[in-house]
């Protein structure tokens, strides 16, 4: 039995879209509470964080704007996740976009340093994530998390002393889009990239193998940021930036489950379900499949 903590950032202020901060609601409408209680998990739900409503701003209000509150947030988050990771449950935080990966990684990180250790990182997204304010083409922190957490961008965006997780630690996977300074963040940065190139010509599974054997090597836990858009839009048609050719269902289950049969799984976040762009919920219900193959639901 895993003692989970479900914690629900309802944050759009990093993504151009709205409905994303919806996404917490649609994942628990879809059942997630009761999947993991069928698989004998305690579950304790924390509720929302409190977020400032985007309709609380200026209308100009875009981008950088939304900065300072997303740092809060995220600050928050940080918090919140330490404490979880301290006491030795398992946060499960529900998005909302993928800025607040900047708090509940560091949350995370702060957590394992507090005991001398520290943490891998596997970061499942279409989108690289690692843009810094000054090479974003459109200033939005939902394309920024990474960097922040390598060390790089805007101080207030860091909730560690140093760098949250170490690039040799730092695994990209499912890539599909990325911006021109990301891609110079890659080649400079030092963290591991597995396109859906590479997924296609050496297989998943072998990809997911080498991932999390060296996202672990001298860490001691790993955290998994799971954005909703790495699966095809097929699948998973309730995103905000959907890119074509992306995991298929079956896919997105095996990675989940390769993590959790690891055992070095210590807390994950789901984000970038947006409700609004659904079909009948389906994402948001591929959301409760994955959350609960990482906690041990299987086939047989």
């Amino acid at each position: 039995m895993t003692l989970v903590d479900l914690i629900g950032v309802p944050l759009d202020l990093g993504a151009s879209r709205r409905g994303v901060d919806m996404g917490p609601y649609a994942v628990r409408a879809a059942g997630l509470r009761d999947s993991l209680l069928a698989l004998g998990h305690e579950v304790l739900d924390h509720g929302n964080l409190p977020v400032a409503d985007r309709g609380t701003f200026p209308p100009s209000a875009h981008g950088a704007d939304f900065l300072p509150t997303i740092a809060a947030v995220c600050a928050d988050l940080a918090t919140r996740v330490e404490q979880s990771v301290q006491e030795r449950r398992f946060p499960v935080v529900l998005g909302g976009d993928h800025s607040l990966a900047a708090g509940s990684v560091a949350g995370a990180a702060r957590a394992l340093a507090a005991r001398g250790d520290s943490l891998g990182l596997l970061w499942i997204d279409a989108h690289g994530d690692i843009n810094t304010p000054e090479t974003s083409p459109s200033g939005n922190v939902h394309g920024m998390p990474v960097a922040h957490l390598l060390g790089h961008g805007d101080p207030r965006l860091h909730f560690t002393r140093g760098p949250a997780v170490r690039p040799e630690n730092t695994f990209l996977i499912g890539i599909r889009d990325l911006d021109p300074g990301e891609r110079a963040h890659l080649r400079t940065f030092g963290v591991h990239v597995f396109t859906m190139h590479d997924v296609d010509r050496r297989g998943l599974s072998d990809v997911m193998e080498e991932a999390i054997t060296l996202a672990t090597i001298n860490a001691s836990g790993l955290w998994v940021s799971y954005d909703a858009d790495v699966q095809d839009p097929v699948h998973a048609p309730g995103v905000g930036t959907p890119v074509a050719g992306g995991l298929s269902w079956r896919e997105g289950h095996l990675v989940m489950e390769m993590i959790a049969d690891s055992g070095r799984l210590i807390g994950l976040d789901l984000v970038e379900v947006n409700p609004i762009l659904d079909i009948g919920n389906r994402t948001a219900e591929l959301a409760v499949g994955l959350i609960s193959s990482a906690l041990g639901d299987r086939i047989l």
